[in-house]
């Protein structure tokens, strides 16, 4: 029994990863192109996740935890929400840019909530960043903090579109994203 969950746990954690290689490279791959790149078959792919969709969900699921890895180790209490919402966007972007592809692929097969409901734990990150700049006075208080940090995601999200499509060079979309987030959040004019 517990060799047999052993190798679910392996087949697993091979299509997870093989799915973040392959859907970064082609947000249209097929679910038999993440198989093949796994080494596992169809049915054992399909035994773990029955639908794309799935496939796609857990696969952005394993990224952003990968990818909040990463942003965890910064610390942005040790500096002002201003300054620290500049390190978090660039970060952000350093993972995004990534695996925008994979992010696109998300996109087009879950449903919006499905999406966020993935990035639940880099939005409470956003969240609490946003909360702290407002009690600061650097960030703006006449919109809702889930409306600013909706807006955050999408604008990211709408970053890799951009750059996927060439009308954005991704060198430049990290700093465009700084100012932009930065514009956003700034108290509005008295």
């Amino acid at each position: 029994m517990g060799t047999r969950r052993a190798d679910a746990e392996r087949n697993i954690a091979a299509i997870l990863e093989a799915g973040r290689r392959v859907l970064s490279a082609d947000p249209g791959a097929s679910v038999m192109q993440v198989a093949k790149e796994a080494g596992v078959g169809r049915v054992t792919l399909y035994g773990h996740f029955p639908s794309r969709e799935a496939l796609v969900g857990a696969v952005v699921t394993h990224t952003v935890e990968l990818a909040g890895t990463t942003l965890a180790a910064l610390d942005l209490d040790a500096r002002p929400a201003r300054e620290a919402l500049a390190e978090l966007v660039r970060s952000s972007w350093d993972v995004l840019s990534q695996h925008s592809r994979l992010f696109l692929a998300a996109d087009a097969a879950l449903p919006a909530e499905r999406l966020r409901e993935r990035h639940a734990e880099p939005l409470d990150r956003v969240e609490r960043l946003i909360v702290r700049g407002r009690d600061e006075g650097a960030f703006r208080t006449d919109l809702p903090v889930t409306w600013l940090v909706s807006t955050f995601l999408a604008i990211l999200h709408t970053a890799a579109g951009e750059v996927e499509a060439g009308r954005l060079a991704r060198e430049e979309a990290g700093e465009t994203l700084v100012r932009t987030l930065d514009a956003l959040l700034s108290p509005a004019p008295a």
